[in-house]
């Protein structure tokens, strides 16, 4: 079943409009973490990556779990990601483009990969615009369809970025 897509608000968007901010949507996907953690795996100030969890907690990207007690007793709130940002479209005629955001997730989280384990592919191809929308359609299809999938506790995470563009 297709993911029911809507625009991103203005606040939405300018939330999704930070690289750091994806980066940790993503790390929260599937176990919470606190600031702290997040921080400590970002290579981040822990007050920086705060603003940038309050404001992801701000507009519903993610959501404090219980708090627990830290190592030396002190209270840690972990979050957790709500998976909105993929029920939402992002274009860049928005007042906030998140498509730069995303790239620049993207090319952080490559920084970090081990380039043998990384499957990459290319792509040029020349059809009519219906042609290249049903691409689109199929790809989105595609996505939805493995989106949806149960997860499988302790199997290996995967991730991909796809990007369609005109080639000139």
């Amino acid at each position: 079943m297709p993911t029911p897509r809507r625009p991103a608000t203005e606040a939405e968007a300018a939330a999704l409009a930070s690289g750091i901010r994806l980066r940790i949507i993503r790390l929260t996907s599937f176990e919470a973490m606190t600031n702290k953690e997040l921080a400590e795996r970002l290579g981040r100030d822990p007050a920086t990556t705060l603003h940038h969890v309050r404001r992801l907690v701000e507009t519903g990207f993610l959501v404090p779990d219980e708090p627990r007690r830290g190592a030396r007793g002190a209270k840690e709130i972990p979050y957790r990601s709500t998976g909105l940002s993929w029920t939402l479209e992002n274009d860049d005629t928005q007042a906030v483009p998140v498509g730069q955001a995303m790239l620049e997730a993207y090319l952080a989280e490559m920084g970090e990969a081990d380039p043998a384990e990384v499957d990459t592919s290319r792509l040029v191809f020349q059809v009519e615009p219906a042609e290249v929308a049903e691409f689109k359609s199929r790809v989105a299809e595609l996505l939805d369809e493995f989106a949806s999938r149960p997860r499988s506790p302790g199997a290996e995470r995967t991730a991909i970025y796809v990007s369609i563009y005109p080639s000139r």
